[in-house]
């Protein structure tokens, strides 16, 4: 096996290469994903192993070195796979002044007692979906629809019925703020979020990529609810979801998510990711931070899927215990302190 950086040509069809790789690609290994996270510190790294497309985004962090994370990488289907590409780009990586590298493949949860076996240590998710939820949207319309629980056929046709419309709408500056202040709603005592600038950006660099879309759902003239997805080859994702805390229409949300459902099946999705679920063993504890949005997903799915979640592996042991004893904890406060933003 080799490992080597792309050519021209080869970026310029990157995210066909990543369509193509043994899970069928992710949005979040894309190269417009990539672009975006360069806004934010990251430089991306574009890497061929063997046919295996493989996006890299770099975090310099001196004097330690470099910190390498794969979004959603490296993108195979079997544990057996993956140490046969660590070792290759270990040393790959090795070379390029690399302490550690960051991965989090979509391998289920089942297999992560193999993932520590092999020395891989646990980190704290980057992407927020080590558990998600997921839909099959392969069938035809009324199919899937039918096949929906009972509670988000009843919330999809309630609300219909009480005058909500939903529309696609353009990620103008006038859209995106919109959105966000829906976001911030949303967030207020139950997480944080990025800042407006990443998320306008991120909006319209999808949109004008032809791969994302930016919904509204209104009571009369009232905007209620948002949310923005994304498709990229057979799958689609529903990256950002929003609505007022005080909602005087049952069911908005619901009908803005089977909107978001019927264009991505239109796009070509076969499987529509929520993006994001407490992990199955914590479906029901109401204490949990996403309890809530679980509630509001498995109106559309009862079925969590857990994913091994994010791993790191060490190359360069003394400099990856300075980064986690301290090295990190520094490099958040600056990027904070200058940006206003997340460092991932």
């Amino acid at each position: 096996m080799t490992v080597r950086f792309a050519t021209t040509q080869e970026i310029s069809d990157w995210n066909q290469l990543i369509i193509a790789n043994p899970d069928g690609g992710n949005v979040f290994a894309s190269y417009e994903y990539a672009m975006q996270k360069e806004t934010g510190g990251y430089k991306a790294h574009f890497l061929i192993l063997d046919g295996l497309a493989l996006t890299v985004l770099e975090k310099f962090t001196p004097p330690l070195g470099r910190l390498w994370y794969l979004p959603k990488g490296p993108e195979i289907t079997s544990s057996k796979d993956l140490w046969v590409i660590l070792k290759e780009l270990k040393l790959f990586a090795r070379k390029r002044g690399v302490f550690a590298i960051r991965i989090e493949p979509e391998l289920r949860r089942e297999q992560q007692p193999t993932l520590a076996r092999h020395g891989l240590l646990k980190a704290r998710p980057i992407i927020p979906n080590p558990s998600t939820i997921t839909l099959d949207i392969s069938e035809p319309l009324e199919t899937i629809l039918m096949h929906l629980p009972q509670k988000g056929r009843y919330a999809i046709k309630r609300a219909e019925r009480d005058g909500v419309t939903v529309k696609q709408v353009k990620a103008t500056d006038a859209n995106c703020k919109t959105m966000y202040e829906l976001l911030k709603i949303t967030a207020e005592g139950q997480f944080g979020i990025r800042s407006y600038e990443y998320f306008r950006t991120f909006w319209q660099r999808f949109e004008a990529a032809g791969s994302g879309q930016l919904f509204f759902a209104y009571v009369e003239t009232k905007v209620v609810a948002g949310a923005f997805a994304m498709v990229f080859g057979a799958k689609s994702t529903y990256k950002d979801g929003a609505s007022v805390r005080r909602r005087t229409v049952y069911g908005a949300s619901h009908l803005l998510q089977w909107q978001v459902i019927q264009w991505a099946k239109d796009h070509g999705s076969l499987l529509h990711d929520f993006c994001g679920s407490p992990p199955s063993d914590e479906l029901n504890n109401p204490h949990h931070p996403h309890y809530g949005v679980g509630l509001f997903k498995t109106a559309f799915n009862k079925t969590v899927t857990d994913y091994v979640g994010c791993y790191d592996l060490v190359i360069r042991p003394t400099q990856y215990k300075l980064w986690t004893t301290i090295g990190e904890r520094i490099a958040h406060r600056l990027h904070w302190y200058k940006n206003h933003d997340s460092y991932y």
